[in-house]
């Protein structure tokens, strides 16, 4: 911080400026303020140049409870995960079993119990998936995956509303910041007058000069 210079007089960014936009916006979607406030303030927001303006517009708004850091919940992840893994599993075994148990009614007798074959050899494969799934933390990695993606989404939605808040500028303000963030050219020196352009001075030798040409 300049020494001698207070918070409120240093110069706001670009950032500074979008932040306090997004809160104003949040105040009009909790109807703290109405639509004509918003735009005013909107237009201030975009306008100020210190810190001090900047939070002049949020003085009377609450201040929102910061958002926690997301935090990845791995509750029940073990029986989820297992519970996909077999849940195809137990379909078939349900489907085949029930086929076999129709048919040995229809006979009358208890039929060879065929439906082992598509138990037996495919329960083997999960099962080994499942020792191994558990001793490298396989349900654990899936949680991440999961909470990642879910992460992903929401920024991308964020993104999104501030594409549309800042199309939402009014025009006039997003003139005004074009203008203040362009460079000025430099003015060029001023060049001289030639020699010829200037008038000649009057003097004794212009008059004698002058003299000798009417002579």
């Amino acid at each position: 911080m300049l020494d001698g210079m207070s918070r409120d007089e240093m110069r706001a960014a670009d950032a500074d400026r979008q932040s306090v936009a997004d809160k104003l916006r949040a105040a009009l979607d909790e109807g703290r303020l109405d639509l004509h406030e918003y735009d005013e303030r909107l237009q201030q927001a975009y306008a100020a140049k210190t810190y001090g303006q900047l939070d002049g517009l949020l003085t009377d708004l609450p201040v929102p409870p910061r958002a926690a850091a997301p935090v990845v919940r791995h509750e029940h992840v073990t029986a989820q995960w297992l519970m996909s893994l077999w849940s195809s599993w137990s379909s078939a075994v349900a489907i085949t079993t029930a086929i076999w148990l129709v048919s040995s009614i229809a006979a009358q007798e208890l039929l060879y119990f065929w439906p082992i074959w598509v138990a037996g050899p495919w329960g083997a494969i999960l099962l080994w998936q499942t020792v191994t799934g558990l001793a490298v933390g396989e349900p654990r990695k899936l949680a991440e995956a999961r909470e990642q993606k879910e992460l992903a989404k929401q920024s991308k939605r964020e993104g999104k509303a501030l594409a549309a808040e800042h199309d939402e500028i009014p025009p006039a303000v997003r003139e005004q910041m074009t203008l203040e963030q362009a460079v000025p050219e430099q003015m060029a020196p001023e060049q001289a007058v030639p020699e010829q352009m200037m008038p000649e001075k009057a003097g004794p030798d212009a008059g004698q000069a002058s003299g000798r040409t009417t002579d």
